[in-house]
């Protein structure tokens, strides 16, 4: 396992993520997650929160909103990892962390030192970043090379075919 920080495309801060591989069930499970669930046919994806090696939530991103609407983060030509409180579509009540950790407490589960797996992916945006946080999940894990896979601007990513790995 593989532990690494980058520079996030929304703030200056760093954020320490580890990496997987597709080879680890829970991530495994979040691509298949994201797969059957996430409506967001460009970017799937899918987060399984785990605690004493057990699955106790799973989210995917998206909504149907972009169906009939158009994105107004996309028609102000709003920055990656910005503005999604002004899209009904992009709001972070649709992303995949967010859905993951209200499922788990749906559920009855105490998500206090749990771990994140996130598929699909290369960063968390400030919304679902600051809930982490607040809810004290111990460790993010991305699939190796997500920084690379998930990027729609850095060659050799694999946006729009995803499931092929």
């Amino acid at each position: 396992m593989k532990e690494e920080s980058y520079e996030m495309p929304y703030f200056s801060g760093e954020m320490i993520f580890r990496f997987v591989s597709i080879e680890n069930k829970f991530m495994k499970s979040a691509m298949l997650f994201a797969r059957e669930n996430s409506l967001d046919k460009i970017m799937p994806i899918g987060s399984v929160l785990v605690k004493d090696n057990n699955i106790i939530g799973l989210g995917a991103n998206g909504s149907d909103y972009h169906n009939k609407n158009i994105c107004k983060r996309i028609s102000l030509n709003i920055a990656t990892g910005q503005g999604y409180d002004l899209c009904e579509g992009c709001h972070y009540k649709n992303h995949s962390e967010q859905r993951a950790i209200s499922d788990a407490i749906i559920k009855g589960f105490n998500i206090r030192g749990s771990d994140l797996y996130l598929w699909g992916h290369w960063w968390c945006c400030r919304w679902c970043r600051n809930l982490i946080i607040s809810s004290n999940i111990k460790n993010i894990y991305l699939l190796e090379k997500s920084e690379i896979l998930f990027n729609k601007n850095k060659k050799g990513n694999i946006v729009g075919k995803q499931f092929l790995i």
